[in-house]
């Protein structure tokens, strides 16, 4: 008997096998692929959020990171050009003298003092020797051997970042040269520069701990995290393969074992006018959690289904005495795909009956199973409509974010070029946002992005695209727009800004305004433009908007209609003469 069972059990030929083979196909196979369906598309709009999202931390740490070294560079160049600077190494290079005098020593004391960034000030000759230094202990200040060439090619040197374990702290060496009326470099003006606001800066990018960043040097070696900055950080160096993957590439995230051995997914994000870079990075495990949650409970279903389905399969089986033509009928019409099938019930007790009912009741638990896998796909498509817009929007400001402005500005410039029209653009950036931040808090400062965010909007017309660049940097595409037009526009924004009290304190805008395809013929180079155009505003004294200027005209033009605000107590402020408006 026991052996006629098993015979019976495992030919696929039986009424049993074929109700069992039906069940299964019919109802675990469809629920499978659903799932299957769902897991994938919700992991890869998950991914793409949390690209995004690292994305836009690495840019944005990258650009503040870029500005915050242009800043120490800039005050250089102003000490450099001091009278006690030049004066002295003069002296040097003549051989006129060989001690540095007393106001030069005070000097540099002084700048340390007023800015704190600077651990030691020195003032070098043309060989690299110390004149003087600002630091009561001097501690040894090395320029690279090919100092003087570096400084020629970019007017700049930029060192290793390295550990003072006496102070405690990260420093880095940047140095700019002390040239004569005639160009010739007769000295460097060399600083040690504390890492820490560099830190701070990173972190403000880090969305709360969620993402770790890092700046690394064109070679892979740490210069500063949002994490910590320590002698063992600054003397890591990301793997090879992991940053050769990274810059390749640079616009999607890539998975990689950060130096910890765990599995991350990480971005990177270029530093402009440097070989450095920030890599943005979350644990692969905190990234798909969600995803991961959702696999483990469709798999649970999947088994809790797959055992009900056997069991109610296996118990049809064992009542059926005998081959129906009507029942295998109605089979045949479910494994098409038709569900809309139900078996008239005859009222003759006995199998046929209890077989009929049963298999009725199949069918209409696979309609049922049917509308709860359609209600779950409707539920997906519109969170998938939900992230789709969180894609494209800034968070804090509610405008469009640096993807949808990108993706817009591209599509503008294609107008633009088959109908012959220009159209402009205008970079906007808040001037000593990061001061503010300081001295009212971030909770503050986000109020200021928020108002200033309205202001611009309500400054455009509604066919204009207002978009938060990054950071407290925004951008407004207006299109068909001339140039006279668009610097209307940014003024008209300046000054509503310049006129709006935000927490009983003046925040003023610096503008650049570009014009396609006047000052540049792709989309990439007019922002560019633009963005240099508002880099002149703020290095001729902030709150005026200035014309950008292309490579085939030669002036700059400046539409300072109020006067900018004295430099803050502590910045030194530089002799040369300001663009006329």
């Amino acid at each position: 008997m026991a052996r006629s069972e098993y015979h019976f059990a495992v030919r696929f030929d039986s009424i049993r096998s074929r109700i069992l083979a039906l069940a299964i196909l019919g109802t675990l196979v469809p629920t499978a692929i659903s799932l299957g369906v769902a897991y994938s598309q919700h992991r890869r709009a998950l991914q793409t959020q949390v690209t995004q999202n690292l994305l836009s931390a690495s840019s944005g740490a990258a650009r503040a990171a870029g500005v915050w070294l242009k800043e120490r560079l800039y005050d250089l160049r102003v000490f450099a050009s001091s009278d006690e600077v030049l004066n002295n190494v003069n002296r040097y290079a003549t051989g006129q003298g060989s001690i540095p005098s007393a106001r030069l020593r005070e000097y540099l004391r002084s700048l340390q003092e007023k800015f704190p960034d600077f651990e030691q000030l020195v003032v070098t000759d043309a060989q690299g020797r110390v004149i003087a230094s600002g630091a009561a202990q001097a501690s040894a200040v090395v320029l690279p051997e090919d100092w003087q060439r570096v400084m020629r090619q970019g007017n700049q040197v930029v060192g290793d970042a390295s550990w003072n374990e006496k102070a405690g702290k990260g420093k880095l060496l940047v140095a700019v040269p002390v040239t004569r009326a005639d160009g010739q470099i007769i000295g460097a003006f060399a600083a040690e520069v504390a890492l820490a606001p560099v830190q701070s800066l990173l972190r403000d990018f880090a969305s709360g701990g969620e993402v770790a960043l890092s700046l690394v040097s064109e070679d892979g070696a740490l210069v500063a995290t949002s994490g910590e900055i320590s002698e063992a950080v600054l003397k890591t160096r990301v793997a090879e393969p992991t940053l050769a993957a990274l810059v390749a590439k640079e616009q999607s995230a890539v998975t990689y074992a950060n130096r910890g051995g765990v599995e991350v997914f990480g971005t990177l994000g270029r530093v402009p006018q440097l070989q450095w870079s920030v890599m943005a990075e979350v644990p692969a495990a905190d990234a798909f959690a969600t995803v991961t949650s959702f696999r483990n409970v469709a798999m649970f279903v999947f088994v809790v289904l797959l055992a009900v389905v056997g069991w109610v399969a296996f118990r049809l089986g064992q009542v059926i005495v005998r081959p129906l033509e009507r029942l295998a009928a109605g089979a045949n019409v479910v494994s098409t795909g038709d569900l809309e099938v139900d078996l008239p019930v005859t009222g003759e007790a006995g199998e046929v009956d209890a077989l009929t009912t049963v298999f009725n009741n199949m069918v209409r638990r696979l309609r049922a199973g049917r509308q709860q896998l359609a209600d779950l796909n409707a539920t997906l498509r519109t969170h998938a409509v939900s992230l789709e817009k969180l894609s494209v929007t800034d968070g804090l400001t509610g405008l469009l974010n640096h993807r949808a402005l990108m993706q817009r500005l591209g599509e503008e410039a294609t107008r633009a070029t088959r109908t012959q029209r220009p159209f402009c653009v205008i970079m906007a950036d808040v001037d000593y946002f990061k001061k503010y931040n300081d001295e009212f808090g971030h909770p503050a400062g986000d109020e200021v992005l928020k108002q200033v965010a309205k202001i611009l909007q309500d400054s455009t017309r509604n066919v204009d695209c207002v978009a938060r660049y990054g950071g407290e940097e925004f951008s407004a595409l207006l299109p068909e727009t001339s140039v006279q037009g668009a610097m209307e526009v940014a003024e008209r924004m300046r000054a509503r800004v310049a006129a709006t009290q935000f927490g009983g304190r003046e925040v003023t805008l610096s503008l650049g305004v570009a014009e396609f395809p006047t000052d540049a013929k792709t989309a990439e180079k007019i922002i560019a433009v633009a963005d240099k155009a508002l880099y002149e505003a703020k290095k001729a004294g902030r709150n005026q908007v200035v014309r950008g200027k292309s490579t085939s005209r030669k002036t700059t033009t400046v539409l300072a209609i109020a006067k900018p605000k004295a430099a803050a107590k502590g910045r030194a402020t530089s002799t040369k003469k300001k663009p006329k408006a």
